[in-house]
């Protein structure tokens, strides 16, 4: 996971809490994609077209979906390959 995200035919998604991920992990599941959960907030989904940055836009399009679906309280974040769930800032 991290930095080499781009090079390796993923996306990586980071929460801020367990039921988040797991949330989450399941609507990616549902909708088709390759997703496996990475330790205890992280998530894996599997892209081929990795290069084309549409696929990570729209991983990045269902984690806002989602979030927004369940009223959550929380920011995707898509930066250097990994997409961070996070909560607001300020």
């Amino acid at each position: 996971m991290g930095d080499d995200a781009g090079s390796s035919g993923r996306v990586d998604v980071r929460a801020a809490r367990i039921p988040d991920r797991d949330r989450l992990l399941r609507e990616l599941i549902a909708a088709g994609l390759d997703a496996r959960p990475v330790d205890e907030l992280s998530i894996e989904v599997i892209c081929i077209d990795i290069g084309d940055e549409a696929a990570q836009d729209d991983i990045l399009a269902r984690a806002e979906q989602l979030i927004e679906s369940v009223g959550a309280a929380f920011i995707p974040i898509k930066h250097a390959g990994v997409i961070y769930i996070r909560p607001p800032i300020g």
